[in-house]
């Protein structure tokens, strides 16, 4: 795949202005997260009803995707990601305006459906980021979008803690995000794909072998965001406060690791770092499920971030170095199953530990990320 690049293609400018869209993207949808309870008590909905007006946003998501993937193929990424990230930004107060149930789930569509073309965008410009500075750079990118999760996580519980109402929160927070992304889409990169080749394609061959990897991450790392604290109450007896922290640990292992990912991937190759995160996380999963001690589980869960935190990275990478697919349409392609796991997760945990027991859960869990280490190959990097 060619492209026409522009003059400051590496320029730190520009690194920066991919950097901010990232940090920008998860603090808008952890904003949204934070303030759920908030919403859901305004418009006085039960568990079940604010359920089914949640799963409006990730079918907004699941439908963007190959959308999105079209649009930068006919387009590039630039302009794509500067309509997707303002257009996030200016869904978020509509969150808050919705009157009742009805109105908050086409609202949330078009939440999720903005985020998931952002996302793709995004990683998009990143993809093209790597492929001029010819070194690893893609785990960097993902590291802002989870120190961006954290901080939009704190800005949250902070505007809950003093009174503030979700309106004003979300209002103060997508207008500061769409002054920054005025600026950052400036300086984005340039990449016009040059006419010709598909515009959407079906995972199959590497790319589906990419998504099955996406999938067992993407579904690990839901089932911990949804079931950690569950699990330190109910398997382990912790109390409410400490069964917080085990999402917490793994927040900020995926960050660090994150931060230090370019650098593994550098030294040690996408497919042995691969199979090395694997390994690690199933060995943090079999640590949670074998012991009863929090402060054991807690390290567990440890393990389990530092093994996730750069397959995504890995695996939009790989997608980006498709041979005869352009970048974005490649991204689509696996970002779909990894998105439809982190998406299932939760659900799918809920089922087995009805039908068996929590821990059995965590076992599976431990199976796919042993499932991923067999599938790392697939990342080799293309010469």
């Amino acid at each position: 795949m060619n492209t026409r690049l522009s003059k400051s293609d590496t320029s730190p400018l520009a690194r920066t202005a991919i950097y901010l869209t990232f940090f920008i993207c998860g603090l808008v949808l952890a904003a949204w997260v934070s303030r759920i309870p908030a919403i859901k008590q305004h418009l006085g909905l039960s568990d079940g009803e604010l359920g089914l007006v949640l799963v409006s946003a990730p079918v907004g998501l699941v439908l963007a995707i190959p959308l999105t993937g079209g649009l930068i193929a006919r387009w590039g990424s630039r302009p794509v990601l500067v309509q997707a990230a303002l257009g996030n930004c200016a869904a978020l107060p509509l969150l808050a305006l919705a009157p009742n149930g009805w109105t908050l789930a086409p609202a949330l569509f078009a939440f999720g459906f903005a985020n998931a073309a952002m996302d793709i965008s995004m990683n998009a410009q990143a993809v093209e980021a790597e492929k001029r500075l010819a070194r690893p750079i893609m785990s960097s990118f993902h590291a802002l979008f989870s120190l961006g999760g954290l901080v939009g996580a704190g800005l949250g519980g902070t505007a809950a803690a003093i009174g503030m109402a979700p309106l004003p929160f979300f209002v103060c927070t997508a207008l500061a995000s769409g002054l920054l992304l005025l600026w950052a889409g400036r300086h984005l990169l340039e990449a016009r794909p040059v006419a010709g080749g598909p515009r959407f394609v079906w995972p199959r061959g590497i790319p589906l072998g990419l998504g099955l990897i996406a999938f067992c991450a993407g579904l690990g790392e839901g089932a911990v965001a949804d079931w950690s604290a569950v699990f330190m109450q109910q398997e382990i007896g912790s109390s409410e406060a400490v069964a917080a922290l085990a999402f917490s640990a793994f927040s900020v292992a995926m960050v660090v690791g994150r931060l230090s990912g370019d650098a593994l991937i550098h030294r040690l190759g996408p497919v042995a770092l691969a199979r090395a995160g694997g390994l690690l996380a199933a060995t943090g999963f079999l640590t949670t499920l074998l012991t009863n001690r929090a402060e054991i589980a807690l390290l567990g869960f440890v393990l389990v971030g530092l093994g996730y935190c750069t397959m995504f990275p890995l695996v939009f990478s790989a997608a980006g170095r498709v041979p005869g697919v352009q970048p974005g349409v490649g991204l689509a392609a696996v970002a779909t199953p990894g998105y439809l796991g982190f998406l299932a997760g939760p659900p799918t945990i809920g089922l087995i530990a009805e039908a068996a027991s929590l821990r059995a859960s965590f076992a599976v869990l431990a199976g796919l990320a042993v499932a991923i280490t067999l599938l790392a190959g697939l990342l080799q990097a293309e010469k």
